[in-house]
């Protein structure tokens, strides 16, 4: 799947990845009617990182967790 595109089933795709990733209990915040579309690329950004990164510490999640609630609309 190419994820390069904004879309909203790319975003929806990269939100339930970042979820899975950062073991969110809430998908609530993961919801893609919250998200703009033009914040897409600042979400792959995340996203890019996690996936590089792989496992994560308690507060490197939490921090991303932070970022994705600045470009939730």
């Amino acid at each position: 799947m190419n994820l390069e595109h904004p879309s909203v089933e790319n975003l929806k795709v990269i939100l339930t990845e970042l979820g899975n990733d950062l073991n969110i209990a809430n998908r609530g915040l993961l919801d893609p009617k919250d998200y703009n579309l033009e914040k897409y690329n600042d979400i792959k950004a995340m996203y890019d990182m996690i996936k590089l990164k792989g496992n994560l510490t308690a507060l490197e999640a939490q921090a991303f967790l932070d970022e994705l609630r600045k470009v939730r609309i």
